[in-house]
């Protein structure tokens, strides 16, 4: 099935989403079909059938794939089992970044699903950058509702050039709109969709406190169920294959219903553990596009009065909270 054949039932099954339609409803792709092999040689193993993927982090390396095309704007998704056990300093990454391409002025989509200490569950933080603005670090972190180490669960995001929205297992959990005030920190330019698991001892687990054990090692994380639909960009000519009106297709399917939005503020009330939008020790100034909510913002402020109230640093007892593009864990432990 050619590329417009795809999108086009792509987008027919998207725009029913809307009214309900199942994610887990869109077709999946082989793995040598969308992807192939970025680093970590033997720790990249795709499954006999050609849609699963196991993805392994150990004292040599970690492990990585990136997809084929390029794209701009689309619907991409997978099936993540994440290792068990003592996975603390450990960062598995599903994400669309075009960092290759634009070295200084780059953009990126993130899920990454940082590890814990044994007993301590992961958690799932998303993010985005636009031109390069990664001084400005737009992270959310949520504790998850369920073991991910037990059985696959589904990671989506979805990207349109006025929505992001970031779902678990069909529910939303964010949602990004572009707003006039962001400018250029609004993801605009085609990425390519990667998955990755690495070392992130130095900041992924209680600001860097508990860092990869590899007495445990190999961490391996599993993919299966991939989907990868969207504008396929010309690596040279830089123009999106799609046909006219697909973009208003997507544009479409980015609304959120009204039974989902209330699904996602719930999850949000009870899950969410960091939001830079209410972070006052990161940012004096809220950025532009934050739209506060005083129920989350007094949520968050009882949880962690120095980070979300604006308690002066001093009084910290020394703990001291990253700036950098990276934002500690300190709340996981």
């Amino acid at each position: 099935m050619g590329f417009l054949a795809r999108f086009l039932v792509f987008m027919s099954l998207f725009t029913g989403l809307v009214s309900g339609f199942a994610l887990q409803k869109l077709p999946l792709i082989q793995f040598d079909e969308g992807y192939t092999h970025l680093f970590g040689d033997q720790n990249l193993i795709v499954h006999r059938d050609g849609k699963s993927v196991r993805l392994t982090l150990d004292e040599r390396t970690g492990s990585g794939f990136v997809s084929n095309d390029i794209y701009l704007h689309g619907f991409f998704s997978s099936s993540i089992k994440l290792p068990a056990d003592y996975s603390a300093g450990v960062v598995i990454a599903f994400y669309l970044s075009n960092g290759d391409i634009y070295e200084k002025n780059h953009d990126e989509i993130d899920f990454e699903f940082l590890g814990n200490i044994r007993g301590k569950e992961w958690r799932i933080q998303t993010n985005i950058y636009g031109n390069g603005s990664t001084h400005l670090g737009r992270e959310e972190r949520y504790n998850l509702w369920f073991d991910p180490t037990e059985d696959f669960h589904q990671y989506s995001i979805i990207w349109s050039r006025s929505h992001i929205i970031f779902y678990v297992d069909n529910i939303p959990i964010r949602e990004v709109k572009r707003t006039a005030t962001m400018g250029g920190d609004f993801p605009a330019k085609p990425m390519s969709l990667y998955a990755t698991i690495w070392d992130g001892s130095k900041w992924a687990t209680n600001g860097g406190k508990y860092g990869v054990n590899y007495k445990f090692a190999p961490y391996v994380a599993q993919f299966t169920d991939l989907s990868l639909h969207g504008c396929a960009v010309d690596p040279i000519d830089k123009v999106p294959s799609c046909q006219d009106g697909a973009a208003e297709d997507l544009l479409l399917a980015s609304e959120i219903t009204e039974s989902q939005r209330k699904k996602m503020e719930s999850l949000r009330r009870k899950h969410m553990t960091y939001s830079y939008c209410y972070d006052h020790a990161r940012y004096k100034v809220v950025l532009p596009e934050c739209v506060v909510n005083p129920e989350e913002a007094k949520r968050l402020r009882v949880y962690d009065p120095v980070t979300f109230g604006g308690i002066p640093h001093r009084h910290r007892h020394g703990k001291h909270r990253s700036k950098s593009r990276r934002v500690d864990g300190n709340e996981a432990i």
